[in-house]
């Protein structure tokens, strides 16, 4: 084996891969067989119940005489509707993120007093170790900045002395510091990619206290820290969006799962990061924004709805872009009907698609979203409506804001790590047991045959 290339995938590899292969599948009847539901979900996207939360409520159904019947989505943070939240911070003038965040970890909405006091809280903690990005971040950057997350939360529990204490006082501090950095870690993270692998000039600027998170991120990410006051805005709003979306959603049920072990936070955050990262889960906003450039450069009249309609059919042919026969940013595992968060970012997405003299580029959006349910409706045996989700326009609003495409699902961590930590607070809080689901054996007996006779 050549020691210099540990990562060729040899042939002796790949002979062993096809025997692993093989092992590890299973009759596709076997699961209708024994009712497995495959993705912890029944065929009409109905969610093993696994748990209770009094964090969050996505709502997508209403049931009458025993009927399950779509409805609008709705999302509710501890039982506010987030359509609220928005507006009412909106109308004040003022940024969400902090004041949502304080209600999904303290369950109230806070005062004027207690919201300055927890602003300057998380201001105070947005201070990484010394000599930290030098020593950790700088050191063999990856090209991928949610490993570059993981392995850099994973690497804060060298510097807690309290690292592995699960008491609810020391997991709420270490979660608190962990959203206060986790937009340093992302971007200085990307920075030094930027740098030694694409050759871009280094710069890093420290965080501002009198900043909130949204301002303190495109302070610190763009070269002249400048920023308007819609850019700031937008991006609050797309992170109060994606803060917490139920207990079911991948990277929140493996917070309950790898909590339940009563593991350290460090650890606990970094499997959820993990989980994130996987593009069925967090990545889907990237694959929007590609398959709308492949779309620009293949349909020659942007405001031809059937010349559009044609290259979406194209896409769940697999004639198109990837080639994968998905629409991107269109069905989500839960909504029907419409996805809330979509039908709250679309206002301020078309605000800011005017600011940045992207009116076209709307425009054309606002079609796909209204042809591509459609569309799909013509090809495909629906079990439940469909619409788009809000990683349809999160992509087109990190584009316009020039966010790089490696930062897009760290956005999504340093947003999401609020409703981790409320999930870890209350799993903590429950003193429940460790989290072992069931897997049914189905292989047989098989008597040992000596070494010598096989």
């Amino acid at each position: 084996m050549d020691q210099n290339n540990l990562s060729a995938v040899t042939p002796e590899i790949i002979n062993l891969a096809k025997m692993s292969q093989t092992a590890g599948v299973i009759e596709q009847e076997l699961f209708t067989k024994y009712d497995v539901k495959r993705g912890l979900r029944d065929i009409n996207g109905k969610g093993v119940l696994a748990g209770l939360t009094n964090i969050s409520d996505v709502r997508a159904h209403r049931y009458e005489n025993g009927e399950q019947i779509p409805i609008p989505g709705e999302l509710y943070f501890r039982g506010y509707n987030v359509r609220d939240l928005v507006k009412g911070s909106s109308e004040s003038g003022r940024f969400g993120f902090e004041e949502a965040a304080y209600l999904l970890l303290f369950d109230k909405l806070p005062n004027k007093e207690e919201l300055e006091s927890f602003s300057r809280l998380l201001g105070e903690y947005r201070t990484l170790p010394t000599s930290f990005v030098r020593d950790i971040i700088m050191k063999a950057p990856s090209k991928d900045m949610m490993n570059t997350l993981a392995r850099s939360v994973l690497t804060l529990y060298s510097y807690d002395d309290r690292a592995d204490d699960t008491s609810i006082p020391n997991v709420l501090r270490q979660c608190l510091q962990l959203i206060s950095l986790f937009p340093l870690l992302s971007i200085y993270g990307y920075q030094a990619y930027a740098h030694y692998h694409g050759g871009e000039s280094l710069f890093i600027h420290s965080p501002r206290t009198d900043l909130s998170t949204a301002e303190n991120i495109l302070h610190i990410l763009r070269p002249d820290s400048k920023f308007t006051p819609l850019e700031a805005k937008i991006l609050d709003v797309a992170l109060i969006l994606h803060m917490e979306h139920g207990g079911g959603n991948n990277s929140t049920f493996t917070t309950h799962v790898v909590t339940s072990s009563l593991t350290d936070t460090y650890s606990v955050m970094a499997a959820a990061i993990g989980s994130l990262k996987g593009p069925r889960h967090g990545g889907a906003n990237i694959k929007v924004v590609g398959m709308f450039e492949d779309l620009k450069r293949e349909v020659s009249d942007w405001t031809d709805e059937g010349e559009v309609a044609d290259y979406l059919r194209a896409l769940l042919n697999k004639e198109a872009f990837d080639h994968a026969g998905l629409i991107y940013g269109v069905g989500h595992a839960v909504y029907s009907k419409s996805d809330p968060r979509a039908e709250i970012f679309r206002s301020f997405v078309e605000k800011l698609s005017v600011e940045k003299g992207l009116e076209k580029e709307f425009a054309l959006y606002s079609m796909v979203e209204r042809l591509a349910p459609q569309v799909i409706e013509e090809s495909r045996k629906m079990y439940k409506g469909v619409s788009v989700n809000v990683d349809f326009f999160s992509g087109f609003v990190y584009s316009m804001l020039n966010l790089p495409y490696e930062l897009y699902t760290p956005i999504f961590a340093i947003a999401r790590i609020v409703g981790w930590s409320a999930h870890r607070l209350e799993e903590l809080a429950n003193n429940g047991k460790i989290i072992r689901p069931a897997y049914k054996p189905i292989h047989e007996d098989r008597d040992y045959v000596p070494i010598e006779k096989r």
